[in-house]
C-alpha cells in the first residue's frame, strides 16, 4: 500500500485529489488498490493451478507409482470458485467495510473451506483404500465404512460452521447425542450387526468363496452384507445367517486347511494269520503312497473288536477340495479290497457265535 501511494504522490495534484476522494468509506486510492491486489492474488493462483500444477502432473505422469498423480489429481479438483471467493475475500480485508458484511463475508469464507477441507479429506480416505489391496475384497462393508466416515465428517462440519457463525451448538450437540441414544436403542439388532460386519471386514475370520462351518451349517461364503452373510450349502440352498451370529460363534474356515488329516478304520476277521496281520500295516501305506496327492502317517493293529480285529490309518491328503479328498479315499478303498483279495485276508462284518452246551 505504501508502494501504491508512493506512485500516486508522483502523479499531478489534480490526479492525486482524484485518488483521495472517499466513496462508502474508502478512497478511490484503496479502492484501486484492492482491484491490483485482487488481480495478482487470482494471477498467482491461476499461475499456481494452470501451470505448476500441469508442469507437476506431466512429471508424475511419469513416475511408477500412481499415487503422486492421485495427490496432484486431488488439488485439481479444488473448486475454481473457492479460488475466486479466496482472492475476493483477502482483498476486501484491505477494504473498510460494514461489520454485517464483513460478518457474511466470514461466515461464507468458513463454510468454503470446510466443504473443500472435507472434500479433500474424503479424497486422501478413498486414494488409501484404493491402495491397500487387502480391503477390496469385501466392496458392501468398504461402502459402509465410507458412508459412516463421510456422516461423520459433514457432521462435524455442520457444527464447525455453526459455531463460526455466533450459534450455540451445545444444545443442538445434545439433542443430537440424545436422539442418537434413541435411534442407537430402537435399532439395536441392526447397529450389532453394522459393527459385527464391520469386525469381519477388519479381521477377515473369512472371505468370499470359503467354505466354512457354523454349529451344524455349512456351505461357501457368497455374500457379505453389512447385516448378513449369505451362504451356499452343499443341498444348494442360500443361507442366510446375522453377522453379529457369526461373530458370536465358533466358525471353521476350511479354506485356510492347506491339506487334510484323515483318520478311518477297517477290520478283519478273527482267525486271520498272525503273518498277515503283520503286513497289513505295510500293504495300507505302500497303497497309500501310490495315490496322487497322498501321504501316509502310520497304520497299527488298534484293539481286539466285538467281532473284528481293528486297524486304524491316518494318511494326509494335499488338497483343501472336500471332492479331492472323496476321490483319494475311494481309491484306496478300492485298493486295500483288491489287495486283501490278493493275500486271501477277509474283513470283518457284524458276527455273532452261539455255542450251545448240552446239560
Amino acid at each position: 500500500m505504501n508502494f501504491f501511494s508512493s506512485l500516486i504522490d508522483q502523479l499531478p495534484l489534480s490526479v492525486q485529489n482524484f485518488f483521495n476522494v472517499e466513496l462508502l468509506g474508502n478512497s478511490i486510492e484503496s479502492y484501486f488498490f484492492a482491484i491490483l491486489l485482487f488481480a495478482l492474488f487470482l494471477g498467482g493462483l491461476k499461475l499456481f493451478l494452470n501451470v505448476v500444477l500441469a508442469r507437476l502432473a506431466r512429471l508424475t505422469s511419469r513416475t511408477a507409482t500412481t499415487l503422486d498423480d492421485n495427490i496432484i489429481g486431488i488439488l485439481q479438483r479444488i473448486s475454481s470458485f473457492f479460488f475466486y471467493f479466496l482472492a475476493f475475500y483477502f482483498t476486501i480485508k484491505t477494504l473498510n467495510v460494514d461489520g454485517r458484511f464483513q460478518q457474511f463475508l466470514d461466515g461464507v469464507f468458513i463454510l468454503l473451506v470446510i466443504i473443500e477441507v472435507i472434500k479433500v479429506a474424503l479424497n486422501i480416505l478413498e486414494l488409501t483404500f484404493n491402495h491397500i489391496p487387502s480391503i477390496q475384497h469385501n466392496q458392501t462393508a468398504l461402502n459402509g465404512v465410507k458412508l459412516i466416515m463421510r456422516m461423520t465428517l459433514w457432521s462435524i462440519g455442520i457444527l464447525l460452521v455453526l459455531s463460526n457463525l455466533g450459534f450455540d451448538i451445545s444444545t443442538l450437540a445434545a439433542s443430537m447425542g440424545i436422539g442418537g441414544i434413541a435411534i442407537a436403542l430402537a435399532a439395536q439388532n441392526i447397529l450389532s450387526d453394522l459393527f459385527a460386519s464391520f469386525t469381519i471386514y477388519f479381521d477377515q475370520p473369512f472371505q468370499i468363496g470359503d467354505f466354512i462351518v457354523i454349529g451344524t451349517d455349512k456351505g461357501t461364503v457368497k455374500r457379505i452384507g453389512l447385516k448378513t452373510t449369505r451362504l451356499q450349502t452343499l443341498q444348494g440352498e442360500e443361507l442366510v445367517i446375522s453377522n453379529r451370529e457369526l461373530t458370536e460363534a465358533r466358525v471353521q474356515n476350511f479354506k485356510k486347511m492347506q491339506r487334510r488329516r484323515i483318520i478311518f478304520a477297517l477290520g478283519v476277521e478273527y482267525g486271520t494269520d498272525a503273518k498277515k496281520l503283520k503286513k497289513i500295516p505295510e500293504i495300507v501305506n505302500q497303497i497309500i503312497e501310490k495315490q496322487d496327492g497322498a501321504e501316509p502317517s502310520r497304520a497299527h493293529f488298534k484293539d481286539f473288536g466285538d467281532f473284528s480285529l481293528n486297524y486304524e490309518v491316518v494318511y494326509f491328503v494335499n488338497s483343501r477340495e472336500y471332492g479331492e479328498f472323496m476321490d483319494t479315499q475311494q481309491g484306496i478303498n478300492l485298493s486295500i479290497v483288491e489287495a486283501f483279495e490278493k493275500e486271501g485276508i477277509s474283513m470283518a462284518f457284524p458276527t455273532q457265535t452261539i455255542h450251545v452246551v448240552k446239560s
